[in-house]
């Protein structure tokens, strides 16, 4: 770059939406009393899970009914367990407002070929219409949208006294927004996001209304080994004691308890937000005040405060097709990361063209102001690239 760069650079340039930084002050060395080379059914294993497990449970609020478990896959398969042991007892709706959520409609229409579903659908941006909702049927939405930077401002548009259940893919919204649990039957999340854990593995949360129909309604079609959470017509209950139904790294399980014990010597769930907020406000102050820049969500109670996804709306830029569009915003990021200011901040690939910067817990506020900066000026070298090439 040049010589009117910055002179502040971000501490940590981890900016990914998933793997995301780890907490501040990490090291290998928290690492050093994981249960490394012993079965994870071992005593010592069962009770590092089964800590994780109350250390979710404590950190989230989760309701002392509800059952946890560790499953793999990350959250796609967390999610898609729930698809395929849950659906086909009721009518279905789904919501879909990105990519993620659209991943959701193809398994229950075209992979589990159910017939009495209802997909209500936004574009990215937006959220489908929430009072089209039917709670007699099963409802499967994502909390918030990872590559639209768009959620659900809330809990309150669910029906309290639904007959449907409600699986909520929460992976970017839990440890840094409200999930309103008893609205909620089935949530997930994976380990990668808002405290910056490891990939592969998962929470999985279930209501009693949720273990009530896993042991009241068996799916017509071949369930995986993977997603199997009951016997006999009864429920595992030793899934949600630690007993995993994979084999799980053990190193992942040791990272994720210190992220947690790292979150309640924070504070807990109420410090972890204010962080994700703090971050977010940093950007929203950033884009006010910056014409070239906007965000994807149109609505400020849907804009996400985890994976704040940007547009480019410069008139000059706005008016390149879209591949034109998507190779400036591409530029912007490609240059930052060659600078090591920041890494993986591209758009997701299904989404618009643009920025996606992660402003989870992990994330610092002072890094995210430095990085604005640093926007700044990536813009200002593509712009005077665009201005050449005319």
């Amino acid at each position: 770059m040049t010589t009117n760069a910055p002179g502040v650079r971000p501490a940590n340039p981890c900016f990914s939406s998933g793997p995301c930084a780890k907490r501040p002050g990490w090291t290998p060395t928290v690492l050093k009393d994981a249960a490394l080379g012993r079965s994870h059914r071992a005593k010592l294993g069962k009770a590092r899970l089964k800590l994780a497990i109350d250390l979710t449970r404590e950190a989230l609020g989760v309701p002392a009914d509800y059952r946890i478990g560790v499953t793999p896959g990350s959250d796609t398969g967390a999610v898609e367990m729930a698809l395929w042991t849950l659906l086909g007892a009721r009518g279905v709706d789904i919501l879909a407002w990105e990519s993620f959520g659209e991943g959701w409609v193809t398994d229950v229409v075209k992979q589990l070929k159910l017939k009495d579903v209802r997909t209500l659908k936004a574009p990215y941006g937006e959220l489908p219409d929430l009072k089209q909702v039917n709670f007699d049927n099963d409802v499967v939405f994502t909390w918030n949208g990872t590559t639209s930077g768009v959620r659900v401002p809330n809990g309150d548009w669910i029906a309290a006294d639904r007959k449907g259940l409600t699986i909520c893919d929460a992976t970017s919204a839990a440890f840094a927004q409200n999930l309103d649990w008893p609205k909620l039957d089935v949530v997930t999340f994976s380990w990668q996001k808002v405290l910056g854990g490891e990939a592969a593995h998962e929470m999985h949360i279930l209501s009693p209304r949720a273990a009530e129909r896993l042991e009241s309604y068996t799916p017509p079609w071949p369930l995986p080994k993977l997603f199997r959470l009951t016997k006999g017509g009864k429920l595992t209950e030793g899934f949600f004691d630690g007993e995993t139904i994979n084999t799980p790294s053990m190193l992942c399980v040791e990272d994720y308890i210190d992220a947690l014990q790292w979150a309640k010597a924070l504070g807990g769930l109420k410090a972890l937000i204010a962080r994700a907020d703090s971050n977010a406000k940093a950007i929203a102050d950033w884009v006010a005040r910056t014409p070239w820049i906007d965000f994807l969500a149109k609505a400020p109670e849907t804009r996400s405060n985890t994976s704040v996804c940007l547009k480019v709306v410069d008139s000059a830029v706005a008016a390149l097709p879209l591949d034109g569009q998507a190779a400036f915003a591409k530029g912007i990021a490609s240059a930052l990361e060659k600078e090591k200011v920041a890494f993986d901040i591209g758009s997701y690939r299904d989404a618009p063209p643009g920025l996606r910067i992660w402003c989870g817990a992990t994330v610092e506020t002072a890094d995210v102001e430095a990085l604005t900066r640093w926007l700044d000026h990536a813009f200002a070298l593509e712009k005077m690239k665009l201005a050449k090439a005319a």
